[in-house]
């Protein structure tokens, strides 16, 4: 929230409490007179604080200006100095109470924005272990230079770019990559900053220094796309000119037909903006509300706004649409051999249960615990595979060049492991990222919701993320990104397909979920980054979610604007009883309040579920 206007507000309520108090609990007599004119403490009092309100006011509503935005808080200005030159200083005290309590209420549903990014930064690598000497020295990560050694111990992140010079081991670039599994390191390979080793330690050889290193280059992403939101126009402002011109009209023309001033002063406090100000937040932050209570946390106002309009939704693969966990694609026996699927499945899962590997791990998970069989004699070698006795068979499972040295043997393209029994090659079983229950009907009914465009950016490769892609319903898919070239795919989106929505959960989705007109986050596993980074996060393991944040947007908009424009026609009403003179200026603002109040209930229905939730996608959150 803004401070500054927080104490805006304060002070109008302070200041009014002690005007109340002298008038009438002291019955304070005039400080000074001019003429027939006196000036009670409680009137100086206000019309010095309507004075400095006005002028920032009138210092905002310039800026505004210069940068092409106009909005109702002209029609403020003028109903505050309107109520200060007749002299009611209750009816201009009630206005200042309804402009700064609206801008206050706006600063709460979206101030809470400015505290992300702090969990990137803090994760960022600070300190290598760099080789001196044959010996280990931890210097600051900002110190290194090109060539420098540095070791990389089990489960340490790489502090910068570099490349292997000794060792082999998996390291995990899903935070950068999307790519499902571990990625294995031979000597010669490229490190990506950020990325996790596995459980060998490797020695690299620098090749970039931070600055320019992959998880350095994404964290300067993210502020740099922070730093620039994109602008986006307040719902209220878009009726700003209409009502300004009619209420104008209304206050001159009753100054001419009564040749008094006052009349148009009178036509003016009824014309306070009041409600459309406070109208919109209101919704806004019953919208949000509604959003927690289905498991979505939305860190400002404009974001529903935004959403509710969007026209392009962009959704990284792994982790999104997918489990990011991996599960059997296909089992396949080597031709020749009499080895069946079971079989093969049987003896490969026997050996990797008592493997740590990702890959063991998930087999060992998906495979009937009928099939285990006891193995003995168990030998893992490290990045390469692992073997051992089953039913006094030797079986070695891992790559290809560890199982077997015949030549017949082909690659696949998938993630796999090969099976040899008895030093015979057996065949192989590969993997594929298992695609969330609910993806494909997430797609499906965002489709018929929005009629947006549907976009997967990943970087994984062609094969998998086609795969995937079609499974769920996507045709525009992108894959092999980088975080750069994902950022780059949500600006070239053009200006009719926008509001863009991107979805994501890791750190390679942080700059994407800034860069999109609204970044949702998968935040359910703890993904820091993304959440950060985003303007809405889901706080459950349900894809689904987001039709359900769509369905509130539009519903949460809809209301907004149907309020707006209820407080609209009253106000105009009141503006055409006021040109005849029969509602003074203090009366005018007690109508305001009224106005005010029907807004604030009319606004609070954004708060209830939209109806038909089988059409907008919504489900009811469990009791």
């Amino acid at each position: 929230m803004s401070l500054r206007r927080q104490w805006k507000f304060i002070l109008v309520l302070v200041i009014g409490a002690i005007g109340l108090i002298c008038q009438f609990g002291f019955h304070t007599k005039s400080l000074f007179q001019i003429g027939n004119l006196q000036f009670p403490i409680q009137a100086i009092l206000i019309d010095v604080v309507g004075i400095m309100m006005t002028i920032s006011l009138l210092g905002e509503i310039v800026s505004d200006f210069k940068s092409g935005r106009y909005g109702v808080d002209i029609l403020a200005v003028i109903a505050v100095i309107s109520t200060i030159l007749i002299g009611d200083i209750w009816a201009e005290w009630m206005i200042l109470v309804m402009m700064t309590g609206g801008q206050t209420l706006e600063d709460y549903a979206t101030g809470q924005a400015d505290k992300e990014l702090r969990s990137l930064l803090s994760n960022s690598p600070t300190i290598a272990n760099k080789i001196v000497n044959s010996e280990l020295v931890s210097v600051k990560v900002e110190d290194l230079n090109i060539n420098d050694h540095v070791l990389i111990k089990p489960g340490e992140q790489v502090p910068v770019d570099g490349k292997v010079v000794s060792g082999e081991s998996s390291f995990d670039q899903s935070s950068l990559t999307g790519e499902s599994v571990p990625v294995h390191k031979n000597i010669g390979d490229e490190l990506m900053s950020g990325s996790i080793n596995g459980s060998v330690a490797v020695e690299m050889v620098v090749t970039k220094k931070a600055s320019d290193s992959e998880y350095q280059t994404i964290v300067s992403l993210v502020e740099s796309s922070q730093a620039k939101p994109a602008k986006f126009v307040k719902m209220a402002d878009r009726y700003a000119v209409p009502f300004t011109i009619i209420s104008l009209v209304i206050g001159i023309a009753a100054w001419i037909h009564s040749g008094n001033p006052i009349n148009f002063a009178e036509v003016m406090v009824v014309a306070s903006p009041c409600p459309l100000l406070i109208a919109a937040p209101v919704a806004l932050v019953s919208g949000m509300s509604s959003m927690s209570k289905h498991h979505i946390i939305v860190k400002s106002g404009p974001t529903l706004e935004k959403l509710a309009t969007a026209k392009t939704f962009a959704f990284d693969k792994t982790g999104t649409l997918t489990e990011n966990q991996l599960v059997i694609d296909e089992i396949v026996p080597a031709k020749g051999t009499s080895f069946s699927q079971e079989l093969l499945l049987s003896y490969a899962t026997s050996v990797e249960q008592q493997s740590s590997h990702i890959i063991a791990n998930s087999l060992v998970d998906v495979t009937d615990k009928k099939l285990l069989k006891p193995a003995t004699d168990i030998k893992e070698t490290t990045s390469q595979g692992i073997s051992g006795i089953v039913e006094n068979h030797l079986v070695k499972v891992g790559k290809m060049s560890f199982v077997t040295e015949e030549k017949a043997a082909s690659s696949v393209n998938s993630t796999a492991i090969y099976i040899s029994v008895d030093n015979q090659y057996a065949g192989y079983i590969t993997f594929k990222d298992q695609v969330r229950p609910e993806s494909q009907q997430t797609i499906a009914r965002l489709k018929r919701q929005s009629g947006a465009h549907i976009m997967m950016l990943t970087g994984d490769h062609q094969d998998v993320a086609e795969k995937i892609g079609k499974t769920v319903g996507v045709n525009d898919i992108r894959y092999n990104l980088l975080p750069a070239q994902k950022i780059e795919a949500i600006k070239q989106v053009p200006k009719e397909k926008r509001p863009v929505v991107m979805t994501g959960d890791g750190i390679n989705d942080a700059p994407s979920l800034t860069a999109a007109d609204v970044g949702i986050a998968m935040g359910a596993k703890g993904a820091s980054a993304a959440s950060e980074s985003a303007d809405a996060i889901i706080m459950v393991n349900d894809l689904s979610k987001i039709n359900d944040a769509v369905a509130i947007s539009k519903h949460t908009m809809k209301v907004a604007n149907v309020d707006v424009l209820t407080a609209i026609t009253i106000v105009v009403i009141i503006e055409l009883i006021a040109f005849t003179g029969v509602v003074p200026a203090f009366w005018g603002a007690i109508l305001q309040e009224v106005v005010d109040m029907i807004s604030i209930s009319l606004a609070l229905l954004a708060k209830t579920t939209p109806k038909n939730p089988a059409q907008t996608g919504i489900v009811e959150p469990q009791k």
